[in-house]
């Protein structure tokens, strides 16, 4: 899908949207310096010294253009038949000490929040885009996985340990989506679409699936000026995102094997559920055919096909109720994340989200048969809590964000006519996608209007500060969506996200 984007100009709307997206930090609440100490420890941090040396391995990173919070470094080679995959992600616990400054800012935070108006990062700027990010051309320390797959992309071996490292070059995803599309063997990237297309065969053994719903951003020029940009995840995504996805796996089953860690879960959907799913599905005029396992079916679906995306609107149905939990001792009864359909571990982000440095010290511990320090056995019953809050309030960040920049976009064009997609309609609510410009909104149902309808609707009102959105079908009596206080709302187990894995 090429991208599309819907863009703000006027100057008077754009100082509003200013206003209410400040407004919106503070209604939920959101941090805006670090405290003095916290900053005054990541100026002094040093990195605890590793003492296996890789530098000598080419590592490469692979994330969005621009970006300084570098948490992975890949190097990829093949290894006899199959591959040999080495995955560094930042040694972010040899900054951030338990008990400390920084230990106790990023146990309040959670994880880095991506505002309209700028990034809330999850550590002081020092750490997460300097001293502990792997920087192309810069010595860091690392947790190195080494990941050895046969020829059809299983995995055979698997092992952690930390060790100086050194990124060679810092790749972006479009020019290296290009490189491959051009066939060239020069980038660091080359075997990434073979191992990556592996890794996804062995989740449709699986059994696993994902929404691969178009990602959702808001973005911001050099003017100033906002906008909401919808564009489908290039190929090396979700390649990019399987090397993330095997590494979380490998963790979790050396958590289980130890005892002791935190697990990344979701149920599976049960039979209700599914029924349901399988009975829209063929109002949307797509069924899904018995016999078919859901994550076939929704891989099957051309996303090119506007009644797609209605389809995988229902089916977030199904990916609900991800949260996490930690064990000491037993292992918990149900550990699978269902949409990965294996157990599964968050240990490649330590940068952007609080629970991986936890996930990566214990997994270091287990493969190296050292004991698990007593921080991490003492805090880690903590952790699920403190994520499941930033995750609620970072989904009503982001959620709020684009109520009012979609309100925004809109402001100045009341009494319009509009072409609107129904993308689903559930309790006589309707959420609809305009298809100029590119916005989605929740109001009240007309009697007989089904997911899959194309209706016409005309502007009524657009509130910035309070991100609503006034709407009345063209033969029908005014609707609103002030009773929703949101306009917009992501389907739930789809919280924003810089790759395909982070959604897990």
């Amino acid at each position: 899908m090429p991208h599309r984007r819907a863009r703000l100009t006027a100057s008077t709307a754009q100082g509003q949207l200013a206003e209410a997206l400040a407004d919106l930090r503070s209604r939920l609440q959101l941090p805006a310096e670090f405290p003095a100490d916290a900053l005054a420890e990541a100026a002094a941090a040093t990195a605890v010294p590793p003492q296996l040396d890789l530098r000598d391995i080419p590592f490469a990173t692979l994330d969005p253009l621009g970006s300084r919070d570098l948490d992975q470094a890949f190097h990829l080679q093949r290894n006899g038949s199959g591959w040999r995959v080495r995955y560094a992600i930042a040694d972010v616990p040899g900054f951030v000490r338990a008990g400390r400054a920084m230990d106790a800012e990023a146990r309040r935070r959670g994880e880095t929040l991506y505002a309209a108006d700028g990034t809330i990062p999850l550590h002081p700027r020092e750490i997460s885009e300097d001293k502990g990010s792997l920087l192309p051309g810069r010595d860091r320390p690392a947790f190195v996985w080494t990941i050895d797959l046969d020829d059809a992309g299983a995995e055979t071996a698997h092992e952690v340990t930390r060790a100086w490292v050194r990124s060679r070059v810092q790749l972006d995803y479009a020019s290296t989506q290009a490189d491959l599309d051009a066939g060239s063997t020069d980038t660091p990237a080359a075997l990434l679409p073979e191992i990556g297309r592996a890794r996804l065969k062995q989740e449709r053994l699986r059994g696993g699936a994902s929404l691969n719903l178009p990602d959702e951003e808001i973005v911001r020029d050099a003017s100033g000026s906002y906008g909401i940009e919808r564009r489908r995840p290039l190929p090396v995504e979700d390649w990019n995102a399987q090397l993330s996805l095997m590494t979380g796996m490998a963790a979790a089953s050396m958590m289980l094997d130890a005892g002791i860690g935190i697990l990344r879960t979701m149920p599976a959907a049960d039979d209700v559920a599914l029924n349901a799913f399988r009975v829209r599905t063929v109002a949307l005029g797509l069924p899904w055919p018995h016999g078919v396992r859901y994550g076939d079916y929704l891989r099957s679906l051309d996303r090119e096909d506007p009644q797609t995306l209605a389809v995988l609107q229902a089916a977030a149905s199904l990916f609900r109720g991800a949260g996490y939990v930690a064990f000491d001792g037993a292992p918990p009864p149900n550990p699978l994340q269902a949409a990965v359909a294996a157990p599964y571990a968050h240990v490649t982000a330590p940068l952007r989200r609080l629970v991986d440095r936890w996930g990566l010290v214990v997994s270091a511990a287990v493969s190296s048969g050292a004991s698990v320090p007593d921080w991490v056995r003492q805090s880690l019953p903590d952790v699920p809590g403190l994520m499941h809050t930033a995750i609620e309030k970072e989904s009503r960040l982001a959620s709020g964000s684009i109520d009012r920049v979609e309100a925004a976009l809109l402001r100045d064009r009341v009494g319009e006519r509009f072409a609107a997609w129904v993308l689903e309609v559930q309790d006589g609510r309707a959420r609809v996608q305009l298809t100029d410009p590119i916005v989605t909104v929740s109001c009240r149902a007309e009697a007989g209007v089904v997911a899959g309808d194309t209706i016409t609707v005309v502007l009524q009102g657009a509130d910035i500060a309070g991100g609503t959105v006034r709407l009345e079908a063209e033969t029908g009596e005014p609707t609103d969506t002030s009773d929703d206080h949101s306009s917009h709302s992501k389907p739930s187990g789809t919280a924003p996200a810089d790759t395909p894995e982070e959604s897990r």
